[in-house]
Formats: structure tokens, C-alpha cells, sequence
């Protein structure tokens, strides 16, 4: 038998549900232009897959280019590997073997010398790459729940987000946690470095809201709410005023941190597509999500016009990453394929 309202809870629900409200009142009101202008056409081209990265035996969860050259990428794998790649000859440079197989992410440091990666283990554990095989260079512990995302602000810091709502930040060079911080009542989904200053990002999380941290700062900055479901990823455009989000609420979504809302939306053409992973072109002009669907979709940020689909995968894509030097694509599958894409 169902437990009795409590008059009072209610009551309070109410008044929450009202001051949510009146919060959206006043951000139409400031919204100049809800819709995308279109702006000038988008330049001709194709976006084609170059070659597939064979090497995973079992479901391939996540993916990431190395910031340092562009050329080479790490994936980690329910097979119990981190495989670091040469994108541009299809081989492999390195293949870690890992204490868990449960991994969830797996990220590069700035200078390409130190990976990161972490999951069901709930530790971060940081490898060194110059040394092969790669040798552990450090281990956090601390976490009460799976580790979901992880940046390298340098080779001495890093940042994670993780399912125990939880945000740390870590001295690699001592060991230890330098702050936590807290502010997520939901597992912490994915978090993105501002450009221009990485001691900003922004986070998304299964609460449904977006906030953004500074590191020198205690508590959160900013709150962003409005999509329905779990935020699954989350990324800083490179004007570092705006961010994109994708959901489990089957869309994608612009956000301007000026105008402290979100200002266009992008939906695929395919109705059950939910989204799993976002990212945005070096240019800023084309966005991308990942799909359950097997498929990459991706839009004009201006035009808000589906632009097509990157297909080839044959099962859920768990995540992408885009080179910093704009030539390419890596996405990881359900389907223990890797795909290198060109643009």
C-alpha cells in the first residue's frame, strides 16, 4: 500500500515547481532570439570513415585523441585493455592491461607522456607513456562510486567527475587530493575545460543540470537546467561563452553562459535516437552526438539543419572525440570496432 501524501511535502513541491517557473518567465523575457538565424552556408565536403582500429575483443567504452599530436588515441575496452593508437597507420603503439576490466573512461595528457582511466574500480590510476610498456605512475583512491570522466589540466593536475556526485581535484606529481567539490545530487556524467582558461569547465550529470566550477573558487558558479533526462555529455564550444549537451531526452542542446540559458535545440531525424556522447569542429560550426542508434549525427550550430549521419558502427556508440587539429574523428562502439573519421 502507497504511503500517504504528506500535506506539507507537497505543499513544498509546489512551491518549487512555481519559483522554477517564474526563473523561466524571466529568461524568455532576455532571450532576444530562441531560434538558430542560419547564417551563411556551410562550406562543401564530406565527412567519410578513413579506417577501422582493430585490436578489442569485447565492447570498446571509450575514446580519446591525444591533444599533444593529433595522431594518436586511447581507447579502453571491457576486454581489460588500454590500446593507444597511431590513427594515421591503423597500428598499435601501446596495450596496457588494466587491474579492472570495468573501465568507463580513458583521456591523454596535454603533453602526450601520462594516460588516465578509471571506472567500476572507483580509482583514477595514472599511467606514464614513455616508458614501454607504460608503468603506473599514480593511483586514487577515495571514490564511492565509478569514475566517469577525467581531464588533465597539465602533467602535474587533473580533474574528475564521478558516480558518487563528486568532482576532485588531484596533484599527480604528490599523490593527493588537492579539493572536492560538491554540488550534483546525481552521478557526475561528463565534464569540459574551458579553452581559454582550464581552470573553468562545466559538467553534466543524471540530475538533469549543467554547472559550471572554477577551481580557485569553492561551489559551483553557474546552473543550467531544462533537459529531461540524464545529461550524458557535455562540451565547451571554443569561444568558451557557450557549451553543447546531449541527453538521454533524445536531444542536443546549445547553452550560452552569458545569457545564463539555453538558446537552440537539435534533434535527429530518426525519432528513437538517444544521444551518448557530443562534440563540436575546431571551426565551432559543426556539432556531432553519438547515437544508441550506431550512428554519429551531425548539425549545423547556425542553421540548427541536420547536416547527415557518420554510419558504419553496428551497435550503441559509447563516445567520440574530436582532433584538435580538425582533421578527424574517433568514435568506440558496442560493437568492439573503433572507426577513424576524416573531415
Amino acid at each position: 500500500m502507497a504511503p500517504k501524501k504528506d500535506p506539507e511535502m507537497e505543499n513544498l513541491k509546489k512551491e518549487l515547481t512555481g519559483l522554477a517557473e517564474k526563473c523561466r518567465e524571466k529568461q524568455k523575457a532576455v532571450c532576444d532570439d530562441k531560434a538558430c538565424d542560419g547564417g551563411s552556408g556551410l562550406p562543401g565536403g564530406k565527412i567519410i570513415k578513413k579506417r577501422d582500429l582493430k585490436g578489442h575483443i569485447n565492447k570498446v567504452t571509450c575514446c580519446f585523441i591525444s591533444p599533444a599530436d593529433s595522431k594518436h588515441a586511447i581507447t579502453g575496452s571491457l576486454d581489460g585493455k588500454l590500446i593507444i593508437w597511431d590513427m594515421h597507420s591503423g597500428g598499435k603503439s601501446q596495450m596496457i592491461p588494466l587491474k579492472s576490466a570495468w573501465v568507463m573512461t580513458a583521456v591523454i595528457s596535454t603533453t602526450g607522456e601520462l594516460a588516465a582511466c578509471g571506472g567500476m574500480d572507483n580509482q583514477l590510476t595514472v599511467y606514464r607513456l614513455t616508458e614501454n610498456p607504460a608503468k603506473i605512475a599514480k593511483e586514487f583512491l577515495g571514490y564511492e562510486g565509478f569514475l566517469s570522466s577525467c581531464k588533465f589540466l597539465s602533467d602535474e593536475e587533473c580533474v574528475t567527475g564521478s558516480g558518487d556526485t563528486a568532482i576532485m581535484h588531484h596533484n599527480i606529481t604528490t599523490g593527493k587530493r588537492i579539493k572536492d567539490y560538491k554540488g550534483h545530487t546525481g552521478d557526475v556524467a561528463a565534464l569540459s575545460l574551458k579553452p581559454q582558461d582550464n581552470k573553468v569547465f562545466v559538467t553534466s550529470s543524471v540530475d538533469r543540470t549543467c554547472r559550471m566550477w572554477d577551481l580557485r573558487e569553492d561551489g559551483c558558479k553557474q546552473i543550467w537546467w531544462g533537459h529531461e533526462l540524464d545529461i550524458n555529455s557535455i562540451n565547451f564550444h571554443k569561444n568558451g561563452n557557450n557549451f553543447v549537451t546531449c541527453s538521454e531526452d533524445k536531444t542536443m542542446r546549445l547553452w550560452d553562459i552569458r545569457a545564463d540559458q539555453e538558446i537552440a535545440q537539435y534533434k535527429a531525424p530518426t525519432p528513437n535516437s538517444t544521444f551518448t556522447c557530443c562534440g563540436i569542429s575546431v571551426s565551432g560550426r559543426l556539432i556531432f552526438a553519438s547515437s544508441d542508434d550506431a550512428s554519429i549525427h551531425y548539425w549545423d550550430l547556425l542553421g540548427g539543419a541536420h547536416q547527415g549521419q557518420m554510419t558504419g558502427h553496428e551497435n550503441r556508440i559509447t563516445q567520440i572525440s574530436v582532433a584538435d587539429n580538425g582533421n578527424g574523428i574517433i568514435s568506440s562502439s558496442w560493437d568492439t570496432k573503433v572507426m577513424c573519421w576524416a573531415m
